[in-house]
């Protein structure tokens, strides 16, 4: 893969990195700032139900950091772009709809096959 070509996903990854861990401080200063009294009944099921709505948009970008940095770490090592289950390379289409990827389009479809044959979802 080219230089500038890694440059760019490099960028767009430290982006989306900087936009989780804003996102996050964001989060925790307005759970801080929220009255916990809400009196109405409603209007308390309502807020609680946003806050665990966006708990769990933010559970799922915790869990994409990782990813992040492994492939930030792959940037770095040289081993971007390449499939770790058979070391061919990923195409530039699926790495620019998941950038954080380590298989390419047929072993992830062959990993989810297994999975799903195992009863794990």
């Amino acid at each position: 893969m080219e230089q500038s070509e890694l440059d760019r996903f490099r960028k767009l990854l430290e982006d989306k990195r900087k936009e989780i861990q804003d996102e996050a401080e964001r989060m925790l200063t307005e759970l801080n700032d929220r009255s916990g009294n809400i009196p109405d009944p409603n209007d308390r099921a309502t807020a609680e139900t946003d806050r665990n709505f966006e708990l769990r948009i933010r559970e799922r970008e915790r869990k994409l950091l990782p990813k992040i940095e492994a492939a930030l770490e792959r940037i770095n090592d040289g081993s971007f772009g390449e499939c770790e289950g058979c070391g061919c390379e990923i195409g530039l289409k699926r790495l620019e709809a998941r950038p954080v990827t380590a298989l390419c389009i047929d072993c992830k479809t062959l990993q989810e096959k297994n999975e799903k044959g195992h009863g794990v979802e």
